[in-house]
């Protein structure tokens, strides 16, 4: 596995994590997490991962993620670890932004060697706070499919409310599910985290 490189921006989730830019910059390391659990991916995102990734592929997202963090469209972040050795990558956590709706979608995986770890709950709750903070935002939305129990855990562990099902919404190869949609509002998530 590849260690990530030093980033100019980091946001600290505890000692041992932390969230760094998701961008061209950690391509080496990011193919090398995204090859270690292709086939895993392949079972949760549909349509994202129908191939392999390749190294030309998989730079080409993350230019396109860098640009779309620099007009305000995206937020997409890295989930790196403390190893021996250095920092290592260990999934990412995303924010599409609708900056006229006030609004976002909230994504995320972990590699396999890093669940359990409470790593998806500390991402996203940095996440949600700048996204309810400095961004503003009215509404986060999460979308899972129906049989992604841990996400669906995760939802409910930040204070997400189900909002509905989107039946056989999720096409992959062979097979099609429901998707899960689940909404928080800013008010909400200020509420739960003022004391009293």
């Amino acid at each position: 596995m590849s260690t990530a490189t030093a980033a100019l921006f980091t946001c600290p989730l505890g000692d041992d994590a932390a969230l760094i830019p998701r961008t061209a910059a950690i391509a080496d390391a990011y193919q090398a997490l995204l090859e270690a659990n292709y086939e895993r991916l392949a079972h949760w995102f549909p349509g994202a991962f129908d191939k392999p990734p390749t190294p030309e592929g998989t730079r080409a997202d993350l230019e396109r993620a860098g640009r779309a963090w620099l007009d305000g469209s995206q937020l997409p972040l890295a989930i790196t670890v403390q190893a021996e050795d250095g920092w290592r990558l260990a999934g990412w956590v995303n924010l599409l932004i609708d900056g006229p709706a006030r609004s976002a979608e909230v994504g995320y995986w972990l590699g396999a060697g890093f669940e359990g770890r409470g790593l998806v709950t500390r991402a996203v709750t940095a996440v949600l706070d700048h996204a309810f903070g400095q961004l503003g935002l009215h509404r986060v939305e999460l979308q899972t499919t129906a049989d992604n129990e841990r996400s669906r855990s995760v939802a409910r562990r930040l204070g997400f409310t189900q909002e509905g099902v989107l039946r056989e919404a999720a096409a992959f190869p062979g097979e099609r599910r429901d998707v899960v949609v689940h909404g928080l509002l800013a008010r909400e998530w200020h509420k739960a985290a003022s004391p009293g």
